[in-house]
């Protein structure tokens, strides 16, 4: 277990497991560092250094008033870089991580960074406007807000349906996995998942993926009810100079079974290239 101090004082949680060049995971809404501890493992395992935070507010991480913004968390991950003194990194970020990731590359920049993937992401915006039609209506996002702020216990339950494509007829997804999604949601604050529901679909992260000039694997599900691929994925790899794309057919968002094997092959295989 590791503690990053932040400048305004916050503690974030983060694992480093392994050695070798780092690959740095930011982990979705509303989840942790746990999400990803299959491809933290298998990555050690296969020579990388492998490091995942808890973003501030979630897990174990601390749980500030202030900061639940998409600046901060960005700058929360820089300083976990420069504070771990890694270069030649390889950023990895799932859904609201993928726009952690962005944004740390829009403020910060690719000096010490190699590579990026996206999965599953939320950039380059998930909010309905009119130069994003594509986008979700703001009534999904205040339905979200309600749902955490009047019983976020059943309302996370019952997002692990969609959020694993487990309402699709023949699925069979573990009730465990959905268990373990409850579990990590409750550990995020309230201030903080309330916060974080503008910040992944209201913030705008186009002039962030201009701004990405490493090689970029964008991958996304085309069965995405969180995220749809539409206004994400499908944008993003236009607007990042070196990217490409890989559609995961009848995929959900949330990493599970065959669709968790092979992203986690092809991600195997992207860090070795």
């Amino acid at each position: 277990m590791g503690i990053v101090t932040t400048a305004d004082g916050t503690d974030i949680f983060y694992k480093d497991w392994g050695s070798g060049q780092p690959v740095v995971f930011s982990h979705g809404w509303p989840l942790n560092a746990d999400a990803w501890d299959r491809q933290l493992r298998l990555l050690a395992e296969n020579g990388f250094r492998t490091i995942a935070h808890d973003r501030r507010g979630h897990g174990r991480s601390a749980q500030p008033w202030q900061g639940n913004d998409m600046d901060t968390y960005a700058d929360d991950l820089a300083q976990l870089i420069e504070s771990l003194g890694l270069r030649d990194a390889i950023l990895v970020g799932h859904s609201t991580g993928g726009g952690e990731v962005a944004r740390f590359i829009g403020r910060h920049g690719t000096a010490r960074v190699s590579k990026a993937v996206l999965l599953g992401a939320v950039t380059p915006l998930m909010l309905k406007t009119d130069a994003n039609p594509e986008g979700l209506p703001i009534d999904v996002f205040d339905g979200i807000r309600t749902g955490v702020e009047s019983n976020r216990s059943q309302f996370y339950q019952d997002l692990s349906e969609s959020f694993y494509g487990a309402n699709r007829p023949g699925s069979t997804v573990p009730q465990g996995t959905r268990d373990a999604f409850w579990l990590q949601s409750m550990q995020v604050g309230l201030k903080a998942a309330y916060d974080c529901i503008r910040q992944f679909s209201e913030t705008d992260f186009t002039e962030d993926l201009k701004r990405i000039d490493v090689p970029t694997f964008i991958a996304h599900g085309d069965d995405d009810q969180i995220v749809p691929i539409v206004a994400a994925a499908h944008k993003s790899v236009e607007l990042v100079k070196d990217a490409r794309l890989k559609v995961y057919p009848g995929a959900p968002h949330g990493l599970t079974g065959d669709y968790e094997q092979a992203f986690t092959a092809d991600l195997l295989a992207f860090v070795r290239s």
